[in-house]
């Protein structure tokens, strides 16, 4: 660890740090100020900015992030975390799965990028870029190797 600090200030960090990661809950009545659970098997602190390195995760209301590492939190407004390895962005309707991913909290965007599958329920989507906005869950697909993107789509399914 770069710096020592107590418990209680990671939890206090780790509360300040990803304000709009509940956004998307926000239009179903969910409060944006739920509190963030944090985990992960190590933690790096530096300046204002924690490290989340193995099994990492951030939990708010009811979506999840998640990756080998995510990097990035701290307590301003506009905090840009890159997620890499094994990203999950996981919301009560999808699931978005990746290699990487980047989360600005300022305009409520995660892009994945690599290998990317977007789900929601028994509905699959593939492609090489997904542009997700948390607050309007607005999503972009871009192509994947073959230059498409690719999908399965169940009528009346759930999800639909």
């Amino acid at each position: 660890m770069t710096k020592t600090f107590t418990a209680a200030a990671v939890v206090l960090l780790a509360a300040m740090a990803v304000p709009s990661l509940g956004d998307a809950q926000t239009a179903r009545g969910s409060s944006a100020d739920a509190p963030i659970a944090w985990s992960g098997d190590t933690v790096e602190y530096a300046g204002d900015t924690l490290t989340l390195r193995g099994r990492a995760e951030l939990i708010q209301g009811n979506n999840r992030f998640r990756a080998d590492q995510i990097s990035g939190l701290n307590q301003t407004a506009d905090s840009r975390m890159e997620a890499t390895g094994n990203v999950y962005f996981v919301t009560p309707d999808q699931t978005i799965r990746g290699d990487r991913a980047t989360y600005t909290t300022a305009n409520d965007t995660i892009v994945v990028t690599g290998d990317v599958i977007l789900t929601q329920g028994e509905n699959v989507a593939t492609g090489s870029r997904l542009t997700y906005n948390t607050r309007t869950e607005s999503a972009r697909l871009e192509g994947g190797s073959n230059g498409r993107v690719q999908g399965v789509f169940y009528p009346n399914s759930a999800g639909n």
